[in-house]
Protein backbone atom coordinates (compact mmCIF):
# COMPACT_ATOMS: atom_id res chain seq x y z
CA UNK A 1 0.00 0.00 0.00
CA UNK A 2 1.40 3.41 -0.95
CA UNK A 3 1.52 6.32 1.45
CA UNK A 4 -1.31 7.96 -0.52
CA UNK A 5 -3.42 4.80 -0.29
CA UNK A 6 -2.76 4.67 3.45
CA UNK A 7 -3.81 8.31 3.82
CA UNK A 8 -7.01 7.79 1.82
CA UNK A 9 -7.89 4.66 3.80
CA UNK A 10 -7.33 6.58 7.03
CA UNK A 11 -9.62 9.40 5.89
CA UNK A 12 -12.26 6.86 4.83
CA UNK A 13 -12.10 5.29 8.31
CA UNK A 14 -13.16 8.50 10.01
CA UNK A 15 -16.83 8.39 10.99
CA UNK A 16 -18.07 11.95 11.41
CA UNK A 17 -17.47 15.41 10.01
CA UNK A 18 -16.06 16.36 13.41
CA UNK A 19 -13.50 13.55 13.23
CA UNK A 20 -12.52 14.56 9.70
CA UNK A 21 -12.19 18.20 10.81
CA UNK A 22 -9.90 17.22 13.70
CA UNK A 23 -7.74 15.02 11.48
CA UNK A 24 -7.40 17.60 8.69
CA UNK A 25 -6.69 20.37 11.19
CA UNK A 26 -3.78 18.32 12.53
CA UNK A 27 -2.63 17.18 9.08
CA UNK A 28 -2.80 20.46 7.15
CA UNK A 29 -1.72 24.02 7.67
CA UNK A 30 -4.43 26.66 7.90
CA UNK A 31 -3.42 27.86 4.41
CA UNK A 32 -3.77 24.35 2.96
CA UNK A 33 -7.24 23.98 4.46
CA UNK A 34 -8.28 27.39 3.16
CA UNK A 35 -6.99 26.53 -0.33
CA UNK A 36 -8.97 23.27 -0.38
CA UNK A 37 -12.12 24.98 0.89
CA UNK A 38 -11.63 27.69 -1.72
CA UNK A 39 -11.42 25.12 -4.55
CA UNK A 40 -14.54 23.42 -3.18
CA UNK A 41 -16.40 26.76 -3.30
CA UNK A 42 -15.32 27.14 -6.95
CA UNK A 43 -16.49 23.60 -7.77
CA UNK A 44 -19.93 24.26 -6.24
CA UNK A 45 -20.35 27.49 -8.22
CA UNK A 46 -19.22 25.84 -11.46
CA UNK A 47 -21.70 23.04 -10.81
CA UNK A 48 -24.44 25.68 -10.77
CA UNK A 49 -23.49 26.51 -14.36
CA UNK A 50 -22.13 29.97 -13.67
CA UNK A 51 -19.67 31.50 -16.15
CA UNK A 52 -15.99 31.40 -15.15
CA UNK A 53 -15.75 35.15 -14.57
CA UNK A 54 -18.81 35.11 -12.32
CA UNK A 55 -17.39 32.16 -10.37
CA UNK A 56 -14.08 33.99 -9.98
CA UNK A 57 -15.89 37.08 -8.72
CA UNK A 58 -18.16 35.27 -6.26
CA UNK A 59 -15.46 32.94 -4.94
CA UNK A 60 -12.78 35.65 -4.87
CA UNK A 61 -10.66 33.29 -6.95
CA UNK A 62 -8.32 33.79 -9.85
CA UNK A 63 -9.48 32.70 -13.27
CA UNK A 64 -6.54 30.27 -13.19
CA UNK A 65 -8.02 28.54 -10.15
CA UNK A 66 -11.48 28.48 -11.73
CA UNK A 67 -10.08 27.00 -14.95
CA UNK A 68 -8.07 24.38 -13.06
CA UNK A 69 -11.08 23.26 -11.00
CA UNK A 70 -13.25 23.21 -14.13
CA UNK A 71 -10.74 20.96 -15.87
CA UNK A 72 -10.85 18.51 -12.96
CA UNK A 73 -14.65 18.64 -12.97
CA UNK A 74 -14.66 17.67 -16.66
CA UNK A 75 -11.65 15.38 -16.94
CA UNK A 76 -10.67 14.31 -13.44
CA UNK A 77 -11.28 11.10 -11.55
CA UNK A 78 -14.91 12.02 -10.84
CA UNK A 79 -14.27 12.94 -7.22
CA UNK A 80 -15.71 16.42 -7.46
CA UNK A 81 -18.83 15.08 -9.21
CA UNK A 82 -19.32 12.33 -6.65
CA UNK A 83 -18.95 14.75 -3.75
CA UNK A 84 -21.28 17.29 -5.36
CA UNK A 85 -23.93 14.61 -5.92
CA UNK A 86 -23.67 13.36 -2.36
CA UNK A 87 -23.88 16.87 -0.90
CA UNK A 88 -27.10 17.48 -2.88
CA UNK A 89 -28.81 14.55 -1.11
Amino acid sequence: MTSEDELFATIASLRTAAEVRRFFRDLCTRSELEAMAHRWDVAKLLDQGLPYLEVAKRAHASTTTVTRVAQWLRNGEGGYRLALQRRRR
